[in-house]
This record gives structure tokens, sequence and C-alpha cells, in this order.
């Protein structure tokens, strides 16, 4: 035993003269000295993967839905006609001379781009220029005809809703620059009361068709026409009223011509006609939209007299 010690002796001394030469010539250290140097290195746990946050200014606090509005809508309402369910143009982006009410709502004076999509559908463009766009023009008028609205008249209103699927959808309208403001706090309280509108698109998406866009059950402001069956210019042609939900809220005439026959339009929409029934997106004084509209001075077709128009509302601008 005593002739293994000493040779067992003199290598664990070279061990640690080696290891301590070593150390000295690198300055490393072990990892215990690392970990007691360096413990936020050392001891810390990988940090969780944080998921992006919403932006404060579009995280709003909903109020309680009207009473009358459905928890979960029926299906989509289809009818002969009606133009296929494309997804709608990209919404148009903010400019400088753009107003922003708030995240996602704001209006602006038409871009070269709106125009040249209205110009000739909801927009009328003179006989003479017609031929000269590059879409086929549904909307002209003779060229000595003075137009009751010019665009500098109009603004661009970009704003969110939720759609029947209670989604959040991009809005696009045309309107009057006379009640741009108030239709951006109105949709902005019906987007905070997530009220359910089918779709806004402007109505050149439909060539400028009113009763396409009806059909479709579609939101829309302005498009140059007269009201249905006379030869008077409609309160949308100057962009001052609107049109909310209307296959569910028709236009309804009493005695049509002195025949008796009450005039239903949308065709397809006669069951909502009878408003004292109970239906989903049903306008009518107790509702939301009826009572903010009304609160920023509109008013409603729904209480005019020889004719009900529930789907409409209509603004009086300087």
């Amino acid at each position: 035993m005593n002739k293994w010690m000493k040779p067992f002796g003199f290598l664990i001394l070279m061990i640690l003269v080696c290891s301590a030469a070593s150390r000295m010539l690198t300055r490393g250290e072990t990892l215990l000295e690392y970990a007691d140097s360096n413990p936020e290195m050392a001891y810390a746990t990988p940090e969780k993967t944080k998921s992006p946050q919403p932006s404060p200014d579009i995280v709003q606090k909903a109020s309680p839905l009207p009473a009358d509005m459905p928890s979960s809508p029926p299906d989509p309402v289809e009818q002969p006609g009606m133009p296929p369910a494309e997804p709608s143009l990209s919404a148009v982006e903010e400019t400088s001379d753009s107003t922003r009410y708030a995240e996602g709502f704001f209006y602006q004076p038409l871009t070269d781009d709106v125009v040249a999509r209205i110009t000739g559908i909801s927009y009328p463009v003179s006989e003479t220029i017609a031929p000269a766009l590059s879409i086929q023009a549904v909307n002209t008028v003779s060229d000595n005809e003075k137009l009751a609205v010019s665009y500098d008249d109009l603004r661009y209103l970009s704003v969110l809703y939720y759609d029947f699927n209670g989604e959040v959808q991009t809005g696009e309208l045309i309107c009057n620059k006379g009640i741009a403001q108030d239709l951006a706090e109105i949709f902005h309280e019906l987007y905070l009361n997530e009220y359910r509108i089918e779709k806004i698109r402007l109505i050149d998406e439909y060539d400028g068709d009113d009763t396409a866009s009806m059909l479709d059950n579609n939101t829309s402001c302005f498009n140059y026409r007269v009201v249905d069956g006379t030869d008077s210019l409609s309160k949308h042609a100057l962009g001052c009223a609107i049109d909310i939900n209307p296959f569910y809220n028709p236009y309804v005439v009493f005695n049509k011509d002195g025949s008796g026959e009450t005039y239903i339009s949308p065709a397809g929409s006669e069951i909502y006609a009878d408003r004292s029934q109970d239906f989903p997106y049903k306008i009518d004084e107790n509702d939301l939209c009826y009572r903010l509209f009304k609160q920023h001075g509109f008013t409603w077709g729904g209480n005019w007299n020889s004719c009900k128009d529930y789907q409409h509302f209509q603004k009086v601008v300087g």
C-alpha cells in the first residue's frame, strides 16, 4: 500500500497545479463561480412570448346591446337579382387633410381615386365626357345641366361596424360635408354598442342601382338620383340622407298612383313592412339607431304620412 501512496499523491498534486495554472492563464471560471457572479443570466427563467395587445385607442368598453337586438341573427336574406356577395374594395387611407374622430373613424375630401370610382356611377358625368371614362357610365346628364352638389361638397367617411356575424368590418360612405361629423359620431356610438349592420359599401359597387343595394341589405348614403317613382332629386343626391339595413326596413307607399295598392321596396321585404311585428334589425322609435340620428337633428322616414321609409334618415344642411 505504501508503495502506491507516493506515486498517487504526486499525481493528485500535478492535477491541482495544472488546473490552477490553466485558470490563471485563461482567467476562466467554474460553472458555480459563473453562476454566482452572473445570477441574472444563470438563474433567469425564459421569458414567455407576449401576445400583441390592441392599441389603447381602440379598446372601448361596449355599452349594453339595444333591447331589440337579437343575440343570434337569422341566416342572410337571399333574393333573386341580388348581386354576389363579394368583398368590399379596400378602404381608403387617411390623408393629411382628414379629420379623425376615433381610431377607425375619419372623414376627408374625396381623393382622385375616389372621384374616379364614383364618376359616371353615383356621381353623374356629362354626356360629352362619358365616353372618355375608363368605366361604362350609367349616370349621365346633359352638358348644360348644373348639378346640385359638387365633389368639394362631399366627404369620404370610413367607419368600423359589427356585421351580422358579430365580426368587425370597415365600412365606406360618401356623404355631404355638412353631416360628416354627425355620421362619424353616430356610427362610432353604434360600434361601441355592437349594433349590427350587414354591409356598409359605396352604392357604386352596385353600379349605382339603389334597388340592388337594398336587396343586398347594404347601408349607403350618397347617390345622385331622384326619389323612387318621381322626378325630384332625393336627399341622397345631396349626400344628406342615409339608408340603414334597408331590406329589413323597407320603403312603403300607400295607395300608390291612386290605385289603392301598397307599394313596398325592395321586393321580398314585404313581411318587414308590418311594423307591429317583432323581428331582427327593425328600426323603430325604441331602436338605438333611431335615437342617435334624432339626437343629431335627422328626421326619420318612418314618421312620414303618405309613405314610410323605415330605412331612411336625412338632415337639412346649410
